[in-house]
């Protein structure tokens, strides 16, 4: 018994240790992470979207962050990502050396109230946001031209490969709907690139791939007159309002589409879950969260520490070949987005619920969070 009061007396003052050094031993001193390694927990496979994108910042971040510490990526895949989320959640580590990386298919579950969910939003605290975007097009055996002709898909059969319907997926499904389109889908596919493939083999007519696939896979079958872009998700701006997607500025929004083939905006229910759904996914995709009860200096250096990522001259050359011409954001921006792409309100989530029971036979139970 003595023997394991002495170890919980050492964890305790080593925990208070690390403290002090993180915080140069006073209050409001500058944090100071030399000799430190910091872990960066992915909750993805390695090689996959995430994992890429956590691996192209980590070096930025050791470069700016204040004493130059390691930065091990730790990959904690399963459950589609709840099972990394979730032990991140349960460690509760608020010292500055453990964050975060999340993703749409972190966001989705947590909104839709998945039973494998045992972290909450809300007891997180964003320290950087890192936008994506995405671009549907169509078989040019439909008899499409190019986007104006959108609203001739309303009288065409459309087929989808789709991961399922509280995958990424969701986002399109819920569009679809909103302009009225008559689509059958596939499932049981693995991943948006089964959905090229599909479309590469005549499968099905009409995909939508995320910006860097697009730009690697899709732009040249557009260029062979193989494929017909049509609109593409949109970005939020400071307000939060949908803009076009500055890798797809001339592709309209599904906002203006609706508007084009129904002669006013989207509203209604219908249209809050897209948008809630559409941010999650996409605006504001990845996100980087430390707990919210971290002490506020060393949320403070982490900010920081992003702004001076973005702004080094070395990530702006190489970001947008990697990440596409999204700005990563922190500070009040993030914040925005963070609440915007997290929150559900309770009559959308219900309308969303029922859909998913309705049309494809799913049922989620909402836990009382």
């Amino acid at each position: 018994m003595r023997m394991e009061i002495r170890g919980r007396r050492i964890a305790h003052c080593v925990s208070i240790g690390v403290a002090a050094v993180l915080l140069g031993g006073a209050a409001g001193a500058q944090p100071d992470l030399s000799g430190q390694t910091v872990e960066w927990f992915i909750p993805f496979s390695e090689t996959g979207g995430s994992d890429t994108w956590a691996r192209f910042n980590a070096p930025y971040l050791q470069r700016h962050l204040p004493g130059n510490p390691q930065i091990l990526i730790v990959n904690e895949p399963g459950g589609g990502s709840t099972r990394g989320a979730n032990q991140f959640a349960q460690r509760r580590q608020t010292d500055g050396l453990a964050i975060l990386g999340t993703s749409g298919s972190t966001q989705f579950p947590y909104l839709l109230g998945d039973l494998r969910v045992r972290y909450d939003y809300d007891d997180w605290a964003p320290v950087m946001i890192a936008p994506t975007g995405g671009a549907v097009y169509v078989s040019p055996e439909l008899g499409i031209r190019d986007w104006r002709d959108v609203a001739a898909l309303r009288d065409r059969t459309l087929i989808f490969a789709s991961q399922g319907p509280t995958s990424l997926d969701l986002v399109p499904m819920l569009a679809f709907k909103l302009l009225g389109f008559d689509v059958r889908y596939v499932f049981g596919y693995t991943g948006r690139g089964d959905g090229l493939v599909a479309m590469q083999r005549d499968e099905v007519n009409i995909d939508y791939q995320t910006t860097p696939s697009y730009l690697r896979n899709v732009a040249p079958m557009v260029a062979a007159g193989e494929a017909v872009p049509v609109m593409s998700w949109g970005v939020l701006d400071a307000e939060g309002r949908v803009q076009r997607d500055p890798t797809f500025p001339d592709l309209p929004t599904v906002e203006e589409v609706h508007q084009l083939i129904h002669g006013a905006p989207p509203q209604g229910p219908l249209y809050d879950a897209y948008h809630v759904f559409s941010t999650a996914g996409f605006a504001a995709q990845k996100m980087v969260v430390v707990p919210k009860d971290t002490p506020e200096e060393i949320q403070q250096m982490w900010r920081e520490t992003w702004q001076r990522v973005f702004d080094d001259p070395e990530y702006q050359a190489e970001r947008q070949q990697v990440l596409g011409a999204y700005e990563q954001v922190t500070g009040e921006a993030a914040r925005k987005l963070y609440e915007a792409g997290t929150n559900i309100a309770p009559e959308v989530l219900a309308h969303v619920l029922q859909m998913l029971a309705d049309d494809y036979s799913v049922r989620l139970q909402d836990p009382d969070r």
